[in-house]
């Protein structure tokens, strides 16, 4: 079979595990197993008005979904502080967002910044439009982005920056004087910074307020954490409307499902699951932390997301041997061996309930 050659070369990108995998190949039940390695929302399942939207609709998905989304733009403009033209919203969560960014910006031969470790998907993504991915670097040591590692590689060629803040997988924002520094390199140039930010309700901090000033500054967002949408995937960008208008006209028009558009639309108006989820999350964080750091043995990274990165090199044992043995006693965490800038000895682990947190 002749499939294009850049198909034939790209790394498979590897998920986490899976409850129902773990059950299977280790003779667990199910509903006996932590779940600590996909960064998702662990408070008892997603908004109640969610799931009455979804009820109510079900009898109507013979029919078409929504196609211009703008009511749930309106509620996204409304939650994010910018208006309904600088909003576009995506299926398969913030993965489509990707992906209409390379089909609206990508020629092949272009370049493209990412730091490492960060989110692999930019890659995964990319790639098949022919682009071609260039690294800078994370500081692991202060879990600090590297500036002169980013700077330093743009060129001509550069048509887009990632920066992922929080970063995944190790939970560091990215400085605001960072970011400022970079937009000062790009903007003449015409080069797109994406401020990633899937994570942000559970940092405090957001980069909105650049998207004003600067018209190549694009941020993405996902309602697959705080918002408990996992499932059904449902992703969006905020940018200057220029660019938004450039990105609807690639992208399709009946990618958001009709139950994701409305249990999207109804978790959005449900602040006080929105300001619980958020609350929940960052005790549980706190709480991982300050109990993982007792350990002196793990190198336990300080994160302002919903996991922490935790390198595990003096315990003497590889990622993929722990996260194999915590799998054996039902506890799912991320083995990071196949994130780029890591090596074989960290792994990721995710908020669960603060009982989940204990037996972990």
């Amino acid at each position: 079979m002749r499939v294009r050659k850049i198909v034939n070369e790209l790394d498979p990108y590897i998920p986490g595990r899976s409850q129902d995998e773990i059950a299977e190949e280790f003779g667990l039940k199910k509903e006996d197993i932590i779940k600590l390695g996909s960064n998702e929302n662990p408070w008892g399942g997603p908004s109640k008005k969610a799931i009455s939207s979804i009820e109510n609709e079900l009898s109507s998905i013979n029919r078409y979904p929504e196609s211009d989304l703008s009511d749930l733009k309106k509620e996204i403009a409304s939650y994010s502080g910018v208006n309904i033209s600088e909003v576009i919203v995506g299926g398969d969560g913030a993965d489509e967002i990707i992906d209409i960014l390379a089909k609206t910006f990508i020629e092949e031969g272009d370049e493209f910044i990412v730091p490492l470790p960060s989110y692999m998907y930019y890659e995964f993504l990319f790639k098949p439009y022919g682009a071609i991915p260039i690294y800078g670097r994370w500081n692991l040591e202060d879990n600090t982005l590297d500036l002169d590692s980013i700077i330093s590689k743009i060129n001509e060629k550069t048509k887009m920056i990632f920066l992922c803040s929080p970063n995944n997988p190790t939970g560091a924002l990215v400085s605001r004087e960072d970011i400022i520094k970079i937009l000062e390199f790009t903007e003449e140039k015409e080069i797109v910074l994406v401020i990633d930010e899937a994570y942000f309700e559970y940092s405090g901090v957001n980069n909105l307020d650049l998207i004003k000033n600067n018209s190549n500054v694009f941020i993405m967002r996902t309602m697959s954490k705080v918002f408990g949408l996992a499932g059904m995937r449902v992703g969006y960008g905020l940018a200057n409307s220029e660019m938004i208008e450039y990105m609807h006209r690639i992208k399709p028009v009946f990618s958001l499902t009709k139950l994701s558009y409305f249990a999207a639309l109804n978790t959005l108006k449900d602040k006080e699951y929105i300001e619980n989820s958020i609350k929940k999350g960052i005790e549980s964080r706190e709480f991982l932390f300050k109990e993982l750091s007792k350990i002196n043995s793990l190198n336990v990274l300080k994160s302002y997301s919903n996991y922490i990165l935790i390198g595990i090199k003096e315990i003497g044992i590889t990622a993929k041997d722990l996260s194999q043995k915590l799998m054996e006693n039902g506890v799912i965490v991320r083995d990071c061996t196949s994130f780029k800038g890591l090596d074989e000895y960290w792994i990721r682990v995710s908020i669960g309930t603060i009982e989940e947190d204990k037996n972990f």
